[in-house]
């Protein structure tokens, strides 16, 4: 276990006041409501059963990786296209047995971990890989960030832009000069400004907030209670091995994670446990009603900026989830914020876990003088931001997928010396 970081403003078992403690969680939830609640409106699904397994499945995975890891679970979208083929074919019964199986997949691989333990990490995953794969998972989502600050619809809209920029800047001046609590919450802030003057500008729409009903019960899709299953062999065929694709995205995460607590989760809770958490997550998604579930880049973005690491924040933000997945007009109002303040934020948010990634190779001095070291970060960095993905008959990797696994291969069987450099030494 590391030592307390004098940087950290509230360590992982650290517990907020109750008053800040809600303003924390509810930040946290904000960060991740649009990405949430856009995977089910896409597939078409339910947001509020979404928004709530987000919650239940956070708990979960608190709970299972020992309440050691700061990790908020919510909505996949690399199952996106499969799910809407099944949407349109088998309905959400064969959804929910694919996304059982992701789950299932998830566990089998934890009890693979367990049995051969996962000192292997340490050397197929070493600064030189993991610096640049962490770069990748933020500058990879940059593009998401752009589209969702600039375009209205499939036009190019100044205005998007202006209010997007607007509310990055107000984030950073939070961020630079206010003290105490509230630059805790500096996120928060810069949403809700970034709202108000998106409001100013015409860009919201109050029409679904009225229309809402305070209270909404979601319309839960339980086995054997709301519908018969029967064996869909082809919705799992064509979700379950996505999971290998999140998997490796997770273990990403868990990376950037590593290096922002100066702790080693692979060892403690262990890998075993993080694989776990997020299976049984994705399981009781489906038995709800929900998509495959995976950790969340935003809200790793929230601690990275906070320097709020507390495990409490972060169930905080789990239970909000739930209790709002109930709660019609306030999830409608958090679904009304405009797309170009998620982009505003998202700049920084997806920017400071780029930036993460470049801590971890200064920190542990990465000379990329070295051909070796420069040959394995330029490989991915190119293929993962560009997202260089794999395609094989219906199954995507994604262009994250295939640069860390390329990174992995280079990194154990590429010599520490290039030949020229070994003949520049010999001289």
């Amino acid at each position: 276990m590391a030592t307390k970081n004098q940087e950290i403003v509230l360590d992982i078992s650290d517990r907020p006041t109750p008053g800040h403690w809600f303003g924390l969680s509810l930040q946290h939830l904000f960060a991740m409501f649009g990405s949430t609640v856009l995977v089910p409106i896409l597939v078409g699904l339910n947001p509020g059963i979404a928004l709530f397994s987000s919650g239940v499945g956070t708990l979960m995975y608190i709970l299972i990786t020992k309440g050691k890891i700061p990790a908020y679970m919510s909505s996949s979208f690399s199952f996106i296209v499969p799910m809407v083929a099944l949407m349109k074919t088998v309905g959400y019964p064969g959804i929910a047995q694919g996304t059982i199986a992701v789950g299932v997949v998830y566990l089998i691989a934890s009890l693979i971990v367990a049995a051969i333990g996962s000192d292997w990490i340490d050397r197929a995953l070493p600064p030189i890989v993991v610096g640049p794969i962490v770069i990748v998972i933020g500058l990879s989502l940059a593009g998401t960030a752009a589209k969702d600050a600039t375009m209205n619809g499939k036009n190019y809209d100044v205005k998007y832009f202006i209010v997007a920029l607007v509310t990055a800047l107000v984030t950073v001046a939070f961020n630079m000069y206010l003290k105490g609590f509230w630059s805790q919450i500096a996120i928060l802030l810069g949403i809700i400004v970034g709202y108000l003057i998106a409001v100013a500008c015409g860009l919201v729409n109050f029409t679904p907030v009225l229309q809402t009903p305070w209270f909404k019960i979601p319309d839960f899709e339980i086995p054997f209670v709301t519908y018969r299953p029967h064996f869909y062999w082809g919705a799992i065929v064509s979700l379950a091995p996505i999971a290998f694709v999140t998997m490796t995205e997770h273990m990403g995460h868990i990376m950037v994670l590593d290096g922002l607590t100066h702790r080693n989760f692979f060892k403690d809770p262990g890998l075993n446990h993080t694989l776990a958490g997020d299976g049984t997550a994705s399981i009781l998604a489906g038995l709800i009603g929900g998509p495959p579930i995976t950790s969340y880049g935003e809200n790793i973005g929230v601690m990275a900026i906070t320097k709020i690491y507390s495990v409490w924040v972060i169930g905080g933000a789990a239970v909000l989830a739930m209790i709002f997945g109930f709660v019609g007009k306030l999830s409608a109002l958090i679904q009304s914020i405009p797309s170009p303040v998620i982009g505003g934020i998202s700049f920084l948010l997806f920017g400071v876990i780029a930036s993460s990634g470049l801590r971890i190779l200064i920190d542990n001095q990465v000379d990329f003088n070295q051909k070796r070291n420069l040959m394995i970060g330029s490989l991915i960095l190119v293929i993962g931001i560009g997202n260089a993905y794999l395609q094989i008959g219906q199954y995507q990797f994604s262009g994250l997928a295939v640069a860390t696994i390329l990174g992995i291969i280079l990194n154990l069987v590429l010599p520490q010396q290039a030949a020229s450099e070994q003949a520049t030494d010999s001289h």
